[in-house]
């Protein structure tokens, strides 16, 4: 990719200035997450969808999908899943079984020298990591890209030095060695105060922070209630046989039409359980008993099952290669 990105035709303006609202409709929210897909997949010569397994990739994987399934020119791309070591069990679960279902080839991404020093000295969440252990990559992110100067630091997803270097250093080692050029990535406009300006196609081209590349975003558009109607009324009946064609809102964790079980259902059982959004096992709670889309979202925020500590430091997070 040495003359990326000369070889783009993309509008990194597109989606500046505008918020949710702009999109009144269900059905634009749709009509433009295909259009920015169909932009992304088209351009890119190697690209590649970010998969967490929670609800708004999903959503994404879906509109890739989609598309791939309208025209004959273009393939299906891999989806990247950063394993962070700290996941819940059945978000790994989901994801390996709807990536089989939907033959979809699943990359993961994990910071390997971490994951083997963990299992090394049998760590748990919260046990501290000697910054002198790991190797000269890691030591140079925690140095001189966060600038931390503490001798260990807690194996923490939601953390400053957790989460950059679970998360970010594992996913940008991961374009590089993949050689990917634009990865689709599910984040919203209304999800966090940091997300709120992005455009639908946005540049990442500091070589000394990140493997320069373009993060294509379909779905920023779309508030959290959006998604769900998303998911209710067009992707569950779209993918699973015998759900209704109509559309079916469940209203607990076992109401499901048809005789049909979580195992049949493109969703994460975490979200029928009280979840409303999906960090690591030590630090998200569930947000009240009834599933996600039945809590009150106009007066709730949406992230408060997560620990705060990443929340609060997001800009900066992103700074650094976020999503």
């Amino acid at each position: 990719m040495a003359d990326f990105p000369a070889y783009l035709n993309v509008d990194y303006t597109d989606g500046d200035g505008e918020s949710p609202e702009a999109y009144p409709s269900i059905e634009e929210k749709l009509q433009k997450a295909l259009e920015v897909v169909e932009t992304g997949l088209r351009e890119y010569e190697n690209p590649a969808v970010m998969w967490t397994g929670g609800k708004d990739s999903t959503l994404t994987l879906y509109f890739v999908k989609e598309v791939v399934e309208r025209y004959d020119d273009i393939e299906m791309p891999p989806a990247v899943f950063i394993d962070h070591f700290q996941h819940f069990d059945e978000l790994i679960e989901f994801a390996e079984r709807w990536a089989d279902r939907w033959d979809i080839e699943l990359l993961y991404a994990r910071n390997d020298d971490i994951g083997g020093y963990v299992d090394e000295h049998g760590l748990t969440p919260g046990d501290d990591i000697p910054v002198a252990d790991l190797s000269e990559h890691n030591r140079h992110h925690i140095r001189n890209i966060l600038e931390y100067e503490e001798e260990t630091f807690p194996f923490l997803l939601d953390t400053y030095v957790g989460n950059h270097l679970l998360k970010t250093v594992a996913l940008n080692d991961t374009l590089e060695s993949e050689g990917i050029d634009g990865i689709v990535s599910g984040i919203r406009w209304d999800e966090q105060d940091a997300r709120a300006d992005e455009t639908f196609v946005s540049p990442r081209h500091d070589p000394d922070i990140y493997p320069p590349h373009d993060r294509v975003q379909p779905i920023l558009q779309f508030a959290e209630a959006d998604v769900w109607e998303a998911f209710w009324y067009f992707v569950v009946p779209e993918t699973v046989e015998a759900y209704p064609d109509d559309g079916y809102v469940p209203q607990s964790y076992d109401d499901l039409p048809n005789e049909l079980t979580h195992a049949d259902i493109p969703v994460s059982p975490k979200y029928f359980a009280g979840f409303r959004s999906l960090g690591s096992e030590i630090s998200t709670d569930k947000s009240a008993e009834e599933p996600a889309w039945l809590q009150d979202m106009a007066n709730t925020t949406e992230r408060a099952g997560r620990a705060q500590d990443k929340e609060d430091l997001m800009g900066r997070l992103r700074d650094l290669g976020y999503m």
